[in-house]
């Protein structure tokens, strides 16, 4: 019997529940993550990178398709599939002041699929949700006070540990919801110096946020057969309004330092309190044309709106409705040539336009990227190693904001295999 599969199943029973009660570590560096919930992490991962993200509508049945449940059915009878990701974003940031360079890489998440039978099927895994990063320094100079310097800086991730289940009820129809599972925590703190004034108190406000609780997505897709093994799928997914259990803490306090002393008073303390976070309504819609084993083009458009989440029962006038559009494609030349390797690869392209949640003033924080990659089968397998780039630029240095250029590079690994076959040879 092959090995391949009991390895990734060994590998994934080890490395869930570790994973489980773990948080990645997924840094960002974006002076944009001070805000609301940080960096949302895109909802496509592994092969869809290279297609711009849309993939609501794809049923491709050698991908794990967090992004609508309902895909989960596209898989192979007695197949398995584990797939985990690495990823690393190289950005440069303008303003009127200035520029700078930064750059992260991170294991970005773990996840695995298989069927439960012919008409159900299931998946599981780690992703992150979003990310907190940056350091921020502001000087100014005060009248009568002198040059008083102001640092901004967070860390933190959110996390999400999801169980999807899938069915297709009748032929060319397929429904599926994940239960999300959100936990993390983040750190959001400032310090303010007074360089020139020596009498003067520095103030440092340290704040903590911790959310964990439970939510619900769905996902439905419904595929149309043409001719000449062709196929339109269209999809949707919806999420209604999830409330978490988060808590929050704070504590301001100032310090006067000599050479022999300090002199340390707690001016605020708010010990952790138990409140709650609802989430925004989210919708999606997607479109996909397929020609088996040759082309898939896939359209997707996907709302969130943040407008309307409240944050211990009010809202951020930070936070407006999010908006993205993407088209990608991928096309294989002859899956099944035993002759070129180059023409059994997946070619893959796509663009991105978002209008991000972010809003200060008048101005949304908009981004836009233009994605490239491929996807490279392993010998005498059907498992693949995905390569994908993206270049995009996000914000604007206008009213005093943040220009973002940035490179982003991902690497996945999706391995695939059967269960149970009953070899008469080993």
């Amino acid at each position: 019997m092959g090995r391949n599969y009991k390895v990734s199943l060994l590998v994934g029973l080890i490395m869930f529940p570790t994973l489980l009660f773990a948080q990645f570590n997924n840094n960002t560096s974006s002076p944009y993550s001070r805000f609301g919930m940080g960096d949302l992490q895109p909802y496509g991962f592994g092969r869809s990178v290279a297609m711009g993200g849309a993939s609501l509508a794809s049923r491709y049945n050698q991908q794990i398709n967090v992004s609508n449940p309902a895909s989960y059915t596209a898989i192979d009878s007695l197949a398995f599939m584990f797939e985990f990701g690495m990823d690393g974003r190289f950005s440069s940031f303008k303003n009127d002041l200035g520029n700078s360079s930064l750059n992260n890489v991170n294991f970005q998440y773990f996840a695995m699929k298989f069927q439960i039978n012919n008409w159900m099927a299931t998946s599981l895994g780690l992703l992150p949700f979003s990310d907190i990063g940056y350091s921020i320094d502001v000087n100014d100079n005060i009248e009568n006070v002198g040059n008083v310097l102001t640092k901004y800086y967070g860390t933190g991730t959110i996390s999400n540990a999801y169980l999807g289940l899938a069915v297709e009820p009748i032929k060319n129809v397929s429904i599926g919801a994940n239960l999300n599972y959100l936990f993390g925590k983040m750190n959001k703190n400032t310090e303010v110096y007074f360089l020139d004034a020596s009498d003067f108190y520095s103030v440092q406000q340290y704040g903590n946020f911790r959310l964990r609780d439970f939510g619900l997505d769905f996902g439905v897709q419904v595929t149309v057969p043409l001719k000449d093994n062709k196929h339109l799928i269209f999809a949707a997914v919806l999420e209604n309004k999830p409330e978490y259990t988060t808590f929050f803490s704070d504590i301001t306090q100032k310090n006067l330092s000599s050479n022999s002393a300090t002199d340390r008073d707690t001016l605020h303390f708010a010990a952790e309190k138990k409140s709650t976070i609802t989430m925004p309504l989210t919708y999606g819609g997607g479109i996909s044309f397929v020609k088996d084993n040759s082309l898939e083009i896939n359209v997707d458009y996907f709302h969130q709106s943040w407008s309307k989440a409240l944050f211990d029962g009010t809202n951020s006038s930070f936070l407006t409705d999010l908006n993205k559009f993407a088209v990608g494609a991928e096309w294989i030349p002859n899956k099944f040539s035993i002759r070129s390797y180059l023409q059994k690869i997946a070619y893959r392209a796509g663009i991105r336009y978002e209008e991000t949640y972010l809003k200060f003033g008048n101005t949304q924080i908009n981004d836009f990227g233009i994605s490239f990659g491929v996807g490279l089968p392993v010998y005498r397998s059907n498992s693949t190693i995905n390569v994908a780039a993206e270049f995009g630029r996000k914000g604007t240095t206008q009213n005093g904001l943040v220009l973002e250029n940035y490179v982003r590079l991902n690497l996945s690994v999706s391995l695939f295999d059967l269960w149970f076959i009953k070899r008469r040879f080993d």
